[in-house]
């Protein structure tokens, strides 16, 4: 299939030494785009040297400031994303930093989503209670930002079959996809299991109740 157009490309690539709050450390290389569909200051971040590794890992993470930079308990995203850095270090691959708050309908509107959340909705219900989708998040840019890497063919690290069909769409060949580490806990369990039971995401629940 044919890459996305327009075709992205690199316009920056600078190293940048992180450190998580458990005192895990590494240095990857931010890499930003021209040329992205949507215009967004989306950011690839990479360990080693995917392009010329045999299984890149690649995990596209939505970015979600209450859970990555403020430790909110009412999602998996932070965990997530500290689990995402980890494993593709040690295999090399990209982390695409998306600029998709909410699922892709921003971060007021996804306070306000939670707010209807705590009168018994739904993440799902809530968003489409505010006249918002479901799920607003077009991968495209994504896909642009692999190709501009030399990378058409990946394992993907997600939950998520969206991402996948998104991106076999789109002109990237998913080898394999693997599922992240469950990280339930008693204020985001409504909120996994609505995206297991509505969504087919790939979280394993099993035994824990709501």
């Amino acid at each position: 299939m044919a890459h996305p157009r327009p075709q992205a490309t690199v316009r920056t690539r600078v190293r940048i030494p992180l450190r998580f709050g458990d005192g895990f450390s590494v240095t990857a290389t931010a890499v930003t785009f021209r040329g992205l569909v949507d215009g967004l200051e989306h950011l690839a971040l990479v360990f080693g040297d995917p392009a010329r590794t045999p299984d890149p890992l690649v995990r596209l993470h939505s970015e979600c400031l209450t859970g990555d930079v403020f430790g909110s308990a009412r999602c998996d995203c932070g965990p997530q994303l500290r689990e995402a850095v980890e494993r593709i270090q040690e295999r090399g691959g990209v982390l695409l930093y998306l600029r998709q708050e909410g699922r892709g309908i921003g971060l007021y509107n996804k306070l306000d989503a939670y707010a209807l959340q705590e009168a018994g909705l739904d993440t799902y219900a809530a968003n489409t209670a505010l006249g918002l989708p479901e799920d607003d998040r077009d991968y495209t840019p994504a896909a642009q930002m692999l190709h501009a890497l030399g990378l058409g063919e990946v394992d993907l690290l997600s939950n998520n079959p969206d991402k996948a069909g998104q991106l076999r769409a789109l002109g990237v060949r998913i080898r394999h996809t693997t599922p992240t580490g469950v990280f339930a806990t008693e204020t985001n369990l409504r909120y996994l299991r609505a995206k297991v039971d509505h969504t087919g995401h790939t979280i394993a629940l099993h035994g824990l109740a709501v």
